[in-house]
């Protein structure tokens, strides 16, 4: 048996935590959210951004309720520069939003950086110089000490030329990029470097960003390593702990959740998940798995498909179908027990007039993401009665039987079993017209007329006006109601002997458009009971056509 060369990777080592505390513990507010899709999504981009997408996209984080928007690397882009200043000349930025710019710990660039944000209220000002042990040894050529002066140097020159602009909010963050790839001991020295230049205060905080710039452990390991940090890092208090999990794992939200439980304050992240590789954690998704928990995320994707517009159309990027959340597909159920489960625990939640969401299948309600009932149950080869029934209900106003929606299920099975593909709301409708209501051979109906059974009490006589074989003709038959005097009629003028055994009516439409549907199941003295369904202004005229609607069906055999 082949075998892929395992043996060229080493395991993540273990952060010895034996007394770890974020297990026990459980989420009950949001993080700081920090968009970085402006510029960690733009640069990952095959076609980066241009001014006009770009002032889309932020414009739509603010209206979502990010307080905190990276807009770009403006020392690196003279685009990104531009739309810098745009933003600050033209009075883009809402008082209650801050932005953020990211620049190397090399000094034109920090100079450039604040050339940059000259003029705007408050700015988070985001230093970064990688630390990790791969890159020093391979990338830098350099020891710890010179990682920690590039920092040190690159944080006075921050401080100093903030200080030369006092009409600027300014916020410092420092990231030890690579921080996954960095001796846990070391990434705290570079840190506590870091904030002795700045001096930072509890009213006064410092942004200690530690990026998963390359996921590399699971997410347990990463919250081990936030955990312990966080218990020794001096002065506590005076630093807001950062989260940027990169995804190339499969497991940045995990590990961002797991990171939060250890300690961790705020998140950086991207609209679903778009960055570098394999992209950035998901912010929709965090979000909304806080929400799904009862929590209020903060932010407000209660239009969940304009979002995905947005972000479709600024970055060329689609959303998966399956994507949480926000996908095409993510609120449909195919499988027939799935929908069949759906369509039980939507009647059980009504009944109930709970608030309270509980249907099975469905974390949330999708209406509370902007999202109709209509793509809930989708019919393919893979449903079952369940979602035939829903459909028909919810589109058609039809109530059907259970056994009925037994029988209607196996044959919208055999026809999406034949055609391979789905079928339609309309196509459904169309199956079951065809099947029950257009039935007209040998029998069809055209009128009748009830009157008292003249000497028999509780008896009434129906006379009925039908088609049999192409031929208009009248048959009269007694009995307890007009059921059953046509059945009798049918039975001593036509030669078909059957039996209901079951009945159910209910009106549909409104107004002008108000109709009757009957279902009756018959029995023959040969074969299988069989159903019918009738369809009329008139209740009665209804229950007349649903008997013959199952005569001709058992006839067709």
């Amino acid at each position: 048996m082949r075998t892929m060369p395992h043996h060229r990777y080493q395991a993540y080592p273990r952060v010895d935590l034996p007394d770890r505390q974020w297990p026990g513990r459980v989420l009950t507010a949001p993080p700081a959210w920090c968009s970085v899709d402006l510029r960690d999504g733009n640069q990952a981009l095959i076609e980066p951004m241009g001014p006009s997408q770009k002032l889309r996209l932020f414009n739509a984080l603010v209206e979502i309720g990010f307080k905190e928007i990276e807009v770009g690397f403006p020392a690196a882009s003279q685009t990104d520069f531009d739309f810098v200043r745009l933003l600050i000349e033209r009075d883009l930025i809402p008082e209650d939003v801050t932005i953020q710019v990211l620049t190397q710990a090399r000094e034109h660039l920090i100079r450039q950086t604040f050339e940059a944000v000259k003029g705007a209220k408050r700015v988070i000002v985001h230093l970064y110089n990688s630390t990790s042990e791969l890159q020093r040894r391979v990338v830098f050529g350099t020891d710890q000490a010179g990682i920690v002066g590039i920092a040190v140097e690159g944080a006075k020159l921050v401080r100093d030329v903030a200080a030369e602009h006092p009409g600027t909010e300014w916020t410092f963050q420092y990231s030890p990029e690579s921080f996954t790839g960095t001796e846990l001991d070391f990434a705290l020295d570079v840190c506590h470097a870091v904030m002795e230049v700045w001096q930072p205060t509890p009213e006064r905080k410092v942004i200690l960003n530690l990026p998963a710039t390359v996921e590399m452990s699971m997410p347990n390991v990463h919250a081990d390593q936030i955990e312990w940090f966080c218990r020794n890092l001096r002065n506590r208090e005076s630093a807001i702990i950062s989260l940027h999990p990169h995804n190339d794992r499969g497991t940045a939200v995990a590990a961002a959740e797991l990171g939060l439980l250890a300690g961790a304050d705020r998140v950086e992240g991207t609209l679903f998940g778009n960055g570098e590789r394999t992209g950035n954690v998901d912010l929709v998704t965090m979000a909304l798995n806080l929400f799904s928990q009862g929590v209020d995320a903060g932010l407000d994707f209660s239009d969940i498909d304009g979002i995905v517009g947005i972000a479709t159309e600024c970055t060329q990027l689609p959303v998966h179908p399956r994507h949480p959340y926000a996908g095409e597909l993510v609120y449909t159920a195919f499988s027939g027990s799935h929908q069949d489960a759906i369509n039980k625990g939507m009647a059980a939640l009504k009944k109930a007039n709970s608030d309270t969401w509980e249907v099975p299948y469905l974390p949330i309600d999708p209406a509370d993401v902007g999202r109709t009932y209509e793509a809930v149950i989708r019919i393919n080869s893979q449903s079952g009665k369940g979602g035939a029934a829903f459909i028909m209900e919810r589109d058609h106003g039809l109530v059907m039987p259970k056994g009925l929606q037994v029988e209607f299920g196996a044959l919208v099975k055999r026809l999406t079993d034949q055609s391979g593909t789905e079928m339609s709301s309309d196509d459904m409708w169309q199956a079951f017209e065809h099947e029950y209501i257009a039935r007209t051979q040998p029998f069809d109906f055209i009128d009748h007329q009830t009157l008292p059974a003249s000497g028999r009490p509780g008896q009434r006589v129906l006379t009925a006006r039908i088609v049999q074989d192409g031929v208009e003709r009248t048959i009269e038959g007694a009995g307890t109601g007009p059921i059953d005097g046509f059945v009798n009629a049918l039975a001593a003028q036509c030669g078909v002997s059957v039996r209901v055994i079951d009945y159910r009516e209910h009106s549909v439409g409104a107004g002008a458009d108000a109709a009757a549907v009957a279902y009756v199941e018959i029995e023959a003295p040969e074969g299988r009971p069989r159903f019918g369904v009738g369809r009329d202004r008139n209740i009665v005229s209804a229950s007349l056509r649903a008997v013959l609607s199952a005569v001709n069906r058992m006839r067709a055999g």
